[in-house]
């Protein structure tokens, strides 16, 4: 049974969205729940999934909140839509920062007014709102990380250029992850302070290195996210830059890290300047970027585990106390011994980052593979064609998400796609990455853990071998504790890589009977 509810001019960020439609899947017999603005991408993906929308009456606007519930009765509906207007209003979330809900401020000035030491927004508006909010909290004087997307990169031009010349950051848009004076923001990790900065037009890039540096026992002082279309043409790294110059300008950052999926060659030019210009030691790893030598002070990292070591290095931190290689340069840990596989690789990943690399060091092991993430135009496939060959996904793009949350918050999507490997013979290495931090999933190792359990078991009783490799990035520290999440997919028959670069190189080496 389906039941959609609409509530008009009722706006919520997404985050928070996202959130209460995870909450409303938990409970009993509901099967799926939707809760989202009543943006047209969002409402196309209500009606692809089953939901009656009418809007002959009225039309829906963005602004307006829609409620879509499947459940097996209507008194299971009707728990579930209780239970999401109770969560709207406030419930099981608490005060937030000491403040009763009538006291939150409802913009930015009153925000202000309530506080006056505040210096950064995070803000997650659609985005026909947001470039407007950015520019207002600009103009007040505040630092903006704009998790929101679908905003013209016009506006985002014209936002980072006001930034610049107020001397702020405007981190976005669709920017995910970053860590300020030690707070971890949207999707980050907890990681050690340190002397190491990073600057990011990518938030799993940020991630996976952070979280490496920080097992590699070194330190993060900055990670400065930038949005992912910094490096774009258009958009010329002006964030990118300006985070540079600050870093280089902070006491605090001896050493500097740049990544980025793969950017257009002219800007990665002028990122390459601005390092020069900075005059500290340099790390840049842009994803799909071969081997390249290094230039005076900048070196150049074939995979983001890499780009942690020769940071760490950089810092004086060759080696981590613990002797756990993240691999790259150096020395890496063999596939375990025993462990081949034969048939197609289908990676499933959570970090848009975490697959475009994957994909292209399974290029460079001579493993061609399909990828809505490939930069090779022969190679690139969107959802709903037809898979052949290997072939890698990004579940977080917004063909993946559009009205439906974000597989880093309720990974059902990457887990069900796990259990579906199972039932087909052609696969024979799932391939896929398991994000902790703020903002994730409480658990997403646990339910990755019971998904590749199953798939396991099915292969078995059909008499063929099936190998499920993973990553997990994150620390000990980060709230879902990187050690249990380990134990847990170990537990389950997952082969557990420390990197993300090392879990391709252990596709690729099962492919080739176990050779490293």
């Amino acid at each position: 049974m389906k039941r959609v509810l609409i509530e008009r001019n009722r706006y919520f960020d997404s985050v928070f969205l996202m959130r209460i439609s995870h909450a409303l899947e938990q409970l009993p017999d509901v099967g799926r729940a939707i809760v989202a603005m009543g943006t047209r991408a969002n409402l196309d993906s209500l009606k692809a999934v089953g939901f009656a929308i009418d809007e002959s009456a009225s039309p829906i606007h963005p602004s307006d909140l829609v409620i879509a519930i499947e459940a097996e009765s209507d008194d299971a509906i009707d728990a579930a839509e209780g239970r999401a207007r109770a969560l709207l209003a406030g419930e099981a979330f608490g005060e937030v920062d000491g403040r009763a809900g009538g006291e939150r401020p409802a913009t930015i000035a009153e925000a202000i007014a309530l506080d006056a030491d505040l210096n950064l927004a995070l803000i997650s508006v659609p985005g026909a709102y947001a470039a407007r909010e950015a520019r207002q909290a600009l103009r007040h004087g505040l630092h903006v990380m704009l998790f929101s997307d679908n905003v013209s990169v016009e506006d985002e031009i014209a936002l980072k250029e006001e930034a610049i010349r107020r001397g702020l950051m405007m981190m976005g848009p669709d920017c995910g992850t970053a860590i300020l004076g030690g707070a971890p923001l949207g999707f980050a990790n907890a990681v050690r302070r340190g002397r190491i900065g990073i600057v990011g037009a990518s938030g799993t890039g940020i991630q996976e290195i952070s979280s490496l540096v920080h097992r590699l026992d070194g330190g993060i002082s900055q990670a400065i996210g930038t949005g992912g279309r910094d490096l774009s043409g258009p958009v010329a790294a002006r964030m990118t830059r300006f985070g540079i110059a600050a870093l280089a300008s902070d006491p605090e950052t001896d050493v500097l890290v740049v990544v980025s999926k793969a950017p257009e060659p002219v800007v990665a030019g002028r990122v390459l300047d601005a390092l020069r210009g900075a005059e500290k030691p340099a790390v840049v790893r842009f994803v799909t970027e071969g081997a390249r030598a290094p230039e005076g002070s900048i070196r150049f990292a074939e995979s983001l585990a890499e780009a942690a070591e020769l940071a760490c290095a950089a810092a004086g931190l060759s080696t981590p106390a613990s002797g756990d290689r993240a691999g790259g340069s150096l020395p890496v840990e063999a596939l375990p011994k025993g462990v081949t596989a034969s048939g197609r690789i289908r990676g499933l990943f959570c970090g848009g980052t975490l697959a475009q690399e994957a994909w292209d060091l399974l290029r460079g092991a001579g493993i061609g593979a399909h990828s809505n993430v490939a930069t090779d135009p022969a190679m690139r496939i969107e959802p709903g064609e037809k898979e052949e060959g290997h072939v890698l996904w990004d579940l977080g793009d917004d063909a993946f998400t559009a009205g439906v949350p974000h597989p880093m918050i309720a990974p059902s999507l990457r887990d069900d796609e796990v259990v579906r490997c199972a039932n087909d013979p052609t696969v024979g290495i799932v391939l896929v990455d398991c994000v902790l931090g703020y903002g994730a999933h409480a658990d997403p190792a646990g339910s990755l853990a019971d998904a590749a359990h199953r798939a396991l078991v099915t292969a078995r009783a059909d008499g063929r071998d099936l190998t499920i490799v993973a990553s997990v990035t994150g620390t000990d520290a980060d709230p879902q504790n990187r050690g249990r999440q380990v134990e847990a997919l170990i537990g389950a028959g997952v082969v557990v890589a420390p990197s993300n670069a090392v879990a391709a190189r252990w596709a690729a080496a099962a492919l080739r009977g176990g050779a490293t």
